[in-house]
């Protein structure tokens, strides 16, 4: 290679590199494998060690990927998230340098051995499949939790931390220093990851990859409760402090553990490198027996006089390696494709498979996504066909090996009717997908909606799919209005009812008529519309008919509506069906208004958009409850149409940047304090 093709490879790779830590620390949307990853980044590695003068300050080969926000993006199919406060780690937070030849370990003990000598051990431990944490505790009391952010700062997710279960609020036990760090992984276990994905393929949501993708999205949603039920749990493996009265890195995570801290069960101390390779070989095949993803083992030397004498690199610490498990992969034959139609009469297609043993399963079944996505494999039925699990988890085909085509393949035909109701199918510009247009007259549909309808996150209805396919095949549900008027006998009709399964589901109906107005928007299932689009809709409008009077201009006047969803939404309100749905369900006694009696203290701020930043006298939460209590909106980021930005101790410096290159106002709390009437609520919450 010579030094220009090197200088353009290196060029390419640098650009194609900073992308995917984008995707995968930013947007939780990785497009490629770790090892595809690391492939390229040892590519780049090679030509910036072969050729020096072409290595730059800010190479992926010498920064730490970060999961910091640095514009407007959203994690794949989740809310938009809140932008939170930004701290410096006390240690810069690095990244592990890795491996999958069991040689390059080798060559990291032979390196330390020369470093050091050989009076040493390793502390070898799993590598947990989830997102990077750092803990603070004070006397005793969690104080903060940062994410990896850039290694330098980090996102403060605190109250997010404090809602997984596994992570004490106060230490137990005694011995522990009065402040210190300890850092772990966030992770969510396979049981956890695939309710939640259960739920959102029934919402027909995307999604999500893998548990580690599932993990660092839900860390970052907006509502502390809602990472609650999430299930994540943490296992945390470094302890750092002034001082720490501990010989070896063993030493302190047995002491984290007398404290009440979840420290991992599974670690070895090993004195060769073949007591190293005897443990990797265990776990690479128990691995596929555990509960939740592990993508590697971790090797430590465990003095921590040592450790410090080994040192860190810009980005990696000399005295530690991960060897990471390659992804299984499986070569089996696509028998045939069924296509799926789901609640919004997305048409999806899924592949059936000769089964075969992939990652501690029998596979049989793999999501083809959609007809781009097999035109792009170009896959036929008949071929040999890869299939791996995405994140040990999500079966996913991956390539064809058109090798052993013998000519008897076919070419797959996607249907241009819904397979369900023979309706023709439409695909609207700019869709990867093909939808079944008969939303009231198409069986799935209508029960994907009474699913939908009486899901936890709408109308937190006792019923399953179990119960909408009986309701449905009786002739007693065909629309979610026509739950409203069952009947204890016409429960009593279901197979294995009784009296009290009939009293609770009634119950629950009742129960459901004081659902707040954005579940109610959210369950009537407008495509597009997730939980917080429905939340947004209702803040702004206030009530149904004032939404159904709005106009595509009114309805992009909406902080984060944009084209798709405002047609959506008069697309649904147009059909005299659906308005005829919201009479029924509104004579039924369900709430078509928001509440503002309960919420509402004045009209002060009544069409301003605000966005905060920093630190106040109250906690943000509770600044946010004033602004809209006061009949304002809170703002996520900093955009044309926010009014101004409320400006704490501290404030973000992108969005303080930002608000000044647009003109927005920048004011200050006690400012704010004299905008509202300081009466009542407001002082409560001030004082």
């Amino acid at each position: 290679m010579t030094k220009d093709q090197a200088r353009k490879r290196a060029e390419e790779l640098r650009k194609e590199i900073s992308e995917y830590n984008r995707l995968y620390y930013v947007e939780n949307a990785p497009v490629v494998s770790d090892y595809e990853y690391d492939m390229l980044m040892n590519e780049l590695i090679g030509i910036e060690r072969s050729f020096p003068e072409l290595a730059t300050p800010d190479s992926p080969t010498v920064r730490v990927g970060s999961d910091l926000k640095t514009g407007p993006a959203e994690a794949a199919g989740e809310p938009r998230e809140k932008e939170f406060e930004q701290f410096p780690h006390k240690y810069p937070m690095l990244s592990l340098g890795n491996t999958y030849d069991i040689g390059e370990v080798e060559s990291f003990g032979e390196r330390v051995s020369r470093a050091i000598g050989d009076d040493f051990s390793f502390s070898c431990e799993l590598k947990f499949d989830g997102t990077a944490i750092c803990i603070t505790y004070r006397d005793g009391v969690l104080f903060r939790a940062l994410t990896r952010g850039d290694g330098t700062i980090g996102d403060d997710v605190t109250e997010n931390v404090r809602h997984i279960a596994g992570i004490p609020q106060k230490l137990s036990g005694d011995g522990w220093p009065d402040e210190f760090e300890i850092r772990g992984e966030i992770y969510m276990p396979y049981k956890a990851f695939d309710r939640l994905n259960a739920e959102r393929e029934r919402d027909e949501d995307p999604p999500f990859a893998n548990p580690r993708n599932a993990a660092s999205g839900s860390l970052k949603l907006l509502d502390p409760k809602t990472v609650a039920h999430r299930g994540l749990e943490c296992t945390l493996y470094h302890l750092l402090g002034e001082n720490l009265p501990f010989r070896t890195h063993d030493e302190a995570l047995s002491a984290a553990a007398s404290w009440g801290l979840p420290i991992s069960d599974k670690r070895r101390i090993c004195r060769s490198i073949k007591e190293i390779e005897s443990y990797i070989e265990y776990w690479d095949t128990e691995r596929k027996f555990l509960p939740f993803a592990t993508d590697g083992i971790v090797i430590k030397v465990n003095e921590l006089e040592y450790q410090r004498t080994l040192g860190y690199t810009s980005k990696f610490p000399r005295w530690a390696v991960a060897y990471k498990f390659k992804a299984e992969q499986a070569l089996t034959r696509l028998m045939s494709i069924d296509y799926q139609v789901g609640r919004t009469g997305a048409v999806t297609p899924v592949a059936n498979l000769e089964p075969v043993q992939l990652a501690g399963t029998v596979v049989k079944r793999a999501s083809l996504h959609n007809v781009d996505q097999m035109e792009l494999l170009d896959i036929r039925i008949g071929d040999h066909v890869y299939v791996e699990k995405g994140g040990e988890i999500i079966p996913k085909i991956t390539g064809v090996e058109t090798s052993m085509r013998d000519g008897s393949e076919t070419l797959p035909v996607f249907p241009d009717r819904c397979p369900d109701c023979g309706t023709a199918l439409v695909r609207d510009e700019g869709e990867a997908r093909f939808f079944c247009p008969n939303t009231s007259g198409c069986p799935t549909q209508i029960k994907g909606k009474l699913v939908h309808f009486t899901s936890r996150k709408a109308m937190n209805i006792l019923a399953g799919d179990a119960t909408m396919e009986q309701l449905y095949s009786l002739g007693l549900a065909k629309s979610p209005a026509d739950l409203y008027d069952l009947t204890k006998e016409d429960l009593l009709r279901l197979d294995a009812w009784k009296d009290r399964s009939a009293t609770r589901f009634l119950k629950s109906l009742e129960a459901s008529k004081k659902v707040t107005f954005d579940h109610v928007l959210y369950a009537l299932g407008i495509r597009y519309v997730g939980e917080a689009t429905a939340k947004e809709l209702a803040a702004h409008f206030g009530n149904i008919d004032a939404l159904m009077a709005a106009d595509r201009d009114a309805l992009l006047q909406v902080e984060d509506i944009g084209e798709v969803i405002a047609d959506s939404v008069l697309s649904f309100f147009s059909d005299p069906r659906n308005t005829e749905e919201v009479a029924r369900l509104r004579k039924a006694g369900l709430q078509f208004a928001m509440n503002r009696e309960e919420d509402h203290v004045s009209d002060t701020l009544n069409g301003m958009t605000i966005v905060i930043s920093g630190t106040f006298s109250i906690s943000r939460d509770e600044m946010k409850r004033l602004i809209e209590t006061n009949g304002g909106r809170c703002g996520s980021s900093i955009s044309g149409k926010t009014s101004f930005l409320l400006a704490g101790e501290k404030p973000g410096p992108e969005k303080m940047q930002k608000a000044g290159r647009l003109g927005i106002r920048i004011i200050g709390e006690e400012e704010f304090r004299k905008m509202l009437d300081m009466t009542g609520r407001q002082l409560t919450l001030f004082d």
